[in-house]
Protein backbone atom coordinates (compact mmCIF):
# COMPACT_ATOMS: atom_id res chain seq x y z
CA UNK A 1 0.00 0.00 0.00
CA UNK A 2 1.33 3.37 -0.48
CA UNK A 3 -0.50 6.66 0.17
CA UNK A 4 0.66 9.77 1.52
CA UNK A 5 0.13 11.72 4.73
CA UNK A 6 0.69 15.18 6.03
CA UNK A 7 2.76 15.76 2.34
CA UNK A 8 4.77 12.78 3.08
CA UNK A 9 4.85 9.58 1.09
CA UNK A 10 4.04 6.42 3.31
CA UNK A 11 4.43 2.72 2.11
CA UNK A 12 2.74 -0.53 3.60
CA UNK A 13 2.57 -3.98 3.60
CA UNK A 14 -0.60 -5.15 5.28
CA UNK A 15 -1.91 -8.61 5.78
CA UNK A 16 -4.99 -8.90 3.97
CA UNK A 17 -5.86 -12.09 5.19
CA UNK A 18 -6.61 -10.82 8.69
CA UNK A 19 -9.59 -8.90 6.92
CA UNK A 20 -12.25 -11.87 7.08
CA UNK A 21 -10.57 -13.53 9.81
CA UNK A 22 -13.74 -15.32 11.71
CA UNK A 23 -11.84 -15.30 15.26
CA UNK A 24 -10.97 -11.50 15.91
CA UNK A 25 -12.63 -11.71 19.29
CA UNK A 26 -9.50 -13.88 20.57
CA UNK A 27 -6.91 -11.47 19.39
CA UNK A 28 -8.45 -8.28 21.02
CA UNK A 29 -5.43 -6.11 21.89
CA UNK A 30 -3.89 -3.38 18.94
CA UNK A 31 -0.13 -3.37 19.81
CA UNK A 32 1.89 -0.82 17.45
CA UNK A 33 5.63 -0.63 17.93
CA UNK A 34 7.07 2.50 16.53
CA UNK A 35 11.30 2.45 15.59
CA UNK A 36 12.65 6.10 14.86
CA UNK A 37 15.12 5.87 12.29
CA UNK A 38 18.89 7.62 12.06
CA UNK A 39 19.77 7.69 8.53
CA UNK A 40 17.18 9.24 5.67
CA UNK A 41 17.01 10.08 2.03
CA UNK A 42 14.47 12.53 0.94
CA UNK A 43 11.09 12.92 2.42
CA UNK A 44 11.67 11.07 5.50
CA UNK A 45 12.66 7.60 4.14
CA UNK A 46 15.67 5.46 5.51
CA UNK A 47 18.44 4.84 3.62
CA UNK A 48 19.38 1.29 2.39
CA UNK A 49 22.00 1.44 4.70
CA UNK A 50 19.52 2.31 7.62
CA UNK A 51 16.99 -0.55 5.91
CA UNK A 52 19.96 -2.80 6.48
CA UNK A 53 20.16 -1.86 9.88
CA UNK A 54 16.38 -1.92 10.69
CA UNK A 55 14.80 -4.46 8.63
CA UNK A 56 16.69 -7.35 10.53
CA UNK A 57 15.47 -6.11 13.69
CA UNK A 58 11.56 -5.89 12.50
CA UNK A 59 12.40 -9.43 11.22
CA UNK A 60 13.29 -10.81 14.62
CA UNK A 61 10.77 -9.05 16.37
CA UNK A 62 7.51 -9.83 14.39
CA UNK A 63 8.96 -13.46 14.95
CA UNK A 64 9.76 -13.11 18.45
CA UNK A 65 5.89 -11.21 18.98
CA UNK A 66 4.32 -14.12 16.99
CA UNK A 67 5.55 -16.47 19.38
CA UNK A 68 3.35 -19.28 20.61
CA UNK A 69 0.86 -18.45 18.84
CA UNK A 70 0.39 -15.22 20.67
CA UNK A 71 -0.03 -12.68 17.76
CA UNK A 72 -1.12 -11.89 14.21
CA UNK A 73 1.14 -9.53 12.23
CA UNK A 74 -1.26 -6.93 10.84
CA UNK A 75 0.34 -4.39 9.22
CA UNK A 76 4.17 -2.47 8.39
CA UNK A 77 4.12 1.21 7.47
CA UNK A 78 7.24 3.06 6.65
CA UNK A 79 6.21 6.89 6.92
CA UNK A 80 7.96 10.21 8.56
CA UNK A 81 11.37 8.83 9.95
CA UNK A 82 9.63 6.34 11.57
CA UNK A 83 9.13 2.13 10.94
CA UNK A 84 5.64 1.20 12.82
CA UNK A 85 4.94 -2.73 12.99
CA UNK A 86 1.56 -3.28 14.27
CA UNK A 87 -0.31 -6.56 15.72
CA UNK A 88 -3.39 -7.97 17.02
CA UNK A 89 -2.21 -9.85 20.32
CA UNK A 90 -4.03 -12.57 22.32
CA UNK A 91 -1.77 -12.00 25.94
CA UNK A 92 -0.90 -8.38 26.23
CA UNK A 93 1.36 -9.44 28.95
CA UNK A 94 3.26 -11.83 27.27
CA UNK A 95 3.73 -8.97 24.63
CA UNK A 96 4.33 -6.32 26.99
CA UNK A 97 7.04 -8.26 29.09
CA UNK A 98 9.02 -9.30 26.00
CA UNK A 99 9.47 -5.34 24.64
CA UNK A 100 10.57 -4.43 27.49
CA UNK A 101 12.96 -7.23 28.26
CA UNK A 102 14.33 -5.86 24.89
CA UNK A 103 14.68 -2.41 26.46
CA UNK A 104 15.81 -3.29 29.33
CA UNK A 105 18.57 -5.63 28.12
CA UNK A 106 19.90 -2.98 24.92
CA UNK A 107 18.97 -5.48 22.15
CA UNK A 108 17.65 -2.73 20.13
CA UNK A 109 19.48 -1.16 16.82
CA UNK A 110 17.18 1.99 17.16
CA UNK A 111 14.97 3.99 20.01
CA UNK A 112 11.51 2.33 19.68
CA UNK A 113 8.36 2.68 21.90
CA UNK A 114 5.08 0.88 21.89
CA UNK A 115 1.73 1.22 22.68
CA UNK A 116 -0.95 -1.54 23.42
CA UNK A 117 -4.72 -1.20 24.17
CA UNK A 118 -7.87 -3.39 24.04
CA UNK A 119 -9.80 -3.09 20.43
CA UNK A 120 -11.66 -6.33 20.68
CA UNK A 121 -13.82 -4.69 17.80
CA UNK A 122 -10.65 -4.22 15.61
CA UNK A 123 -11.69 -0.42 14.99
CA UNK A 124 -8.10 0.03 14.93
CA UNK A 125 -7.70 -2.09 11.63
CA UNK A 126 -10.59 -1.06 10.17
CA UNK A 127 -8.80 1.83 8.11
CA UNK A 128 -6.34 -0.58 6.70
CA UNK A 129 -9.05 -2.65 5.53
CA UNK A 130 -11.03 0.09 4.04
CA UNK A 131 -8.03 0.50 1.79
CA UNK A 132 -8.21 -2.49 0.48
CA UNK A 133 -11.52 -1.52 -1.06
CA UNK A 134 -10.27 1.52 -3.15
Amino acid sequence: MEWKEEGLPCIGMLNSALKDFQHKNIFGWHLSVIIDFDELIEKGMPSEDEREIVDPFCDQLDEEIKAGGNALFLVRETWNKTRRLVWRVYDPEIAHQHLQHIVDHHRHPRPFDWHMEQDTEWDQAAWYFKQLET
